[in-house]
């Protein structure tokens, strides 16, 4: 009998963490996208954070299937998405093309991570069930990595003012439908 207590409570508890465990790869793919654009292998950066997008997914889509929704998992994956679709797109897109404007390319990396974390903390406080207020930073961070495909047919200016846009977007009052 305790060792079938054991068990259901082990299982109950794997089962909570499911979700969280999925965020925390999340965090590791971005963590490991940041690392290779560090060392200048911009497809595998970009690869990762795909990765990292495909795993942002599933953790929302567990927590509420199973009903593990928490406080902790919500701050989690916010931290997780700064990292992922914040820092590491940003990055990306620096390296990738924004290197030869320094200061002026450097303002709309550093523009872009802040207004994604504004939008993550401005998420975290309200509570809008079916939409999303200004765009969602997994969805900017997403395309501005997806951008990167495109550096060679792209010029630099275009890559800082699209990110200032960007960033502009993630801190609007514009509505978006959650899917």
């Amino acid at each position: 009998m305790f060792l079938l207590n054991q068990l259901v409570s082990t299982r109950k508890k794997i089962k909570g963490q499911l979700a969280n465990a999925l965020t925390l790869i999340n965090l590791g793919l971005g963590i490991t996208a940041i690392m290779f654009i560090l060392q200048g292998s911009i497809w595998y950066g970009f690869l990762f954070i795909a990765l990292a997008a495909l795993f942002d997914r599933f953790d929302g889509m567990v927590a509420r299937k199973l009903k593990i929704e928490s406080e902790l998992g919500k701050q989690l994956d916010s931290l997780s998405d700064l990292v992922s679709f914040g820092v590491a797109p940003a990055l990306l897109v620096q390296q990738a093309t924004l290197m030869p404007l320094s200061f002026v390319g450097g303002l709309a990396v550093v523009l872009f991570i802040l207004c994604g974390a504004l939008r993550l903390a401005r998420f975290n406080i309200t509570d809008s069930p079916n939409e999303f207020i200004g765009l969602p930073i997994t969805a900017a961070g997403c395309i501005v990595a997806f951008s990167t495909l495109f550096t060679e047919q792209l010029p630099a200016t275009f890559y800082v003012i699209f990110m200032i846009c960007l960033s502009g977007l993630m801190i609007s009052n514009i509505r978006v439908r959650k899917v």
